[in-house]
């Protein structure tokens, strides 16, 4: 998922999607553990994605704090 798409995203659906990837970490996490997991480069497409996710997060707190 790319930057500008999530930027176009309510923030009840940035929740939605925040907690639908932390979920497929998990799962991902568990398949490498127990050498089920067939595309190990997911594991870090996910991360990227929540990183991107709470990224918009903040900036979008920040400017609420800015224009307060």
């Amino acid at each position: 998922m790319k930057a500008s798409e999530i930027k176009y995203l309510t923030e009840k659906e940035l929740e939605t999607k925040l907690s639908e990837l932390k979920q497929e970490l998990f799962n991902l996490r568990f398949q490498l553990a127990v050498n089920q997991l067939d595309n190990p480069t997911r594991i870090k497409a996910v991360k990227k994605d929540i990183a991107r996710i709470k990224t918009i997060q903040r900036e979008r707190q920040l400017s609420a704090a800015a224009e307060n």
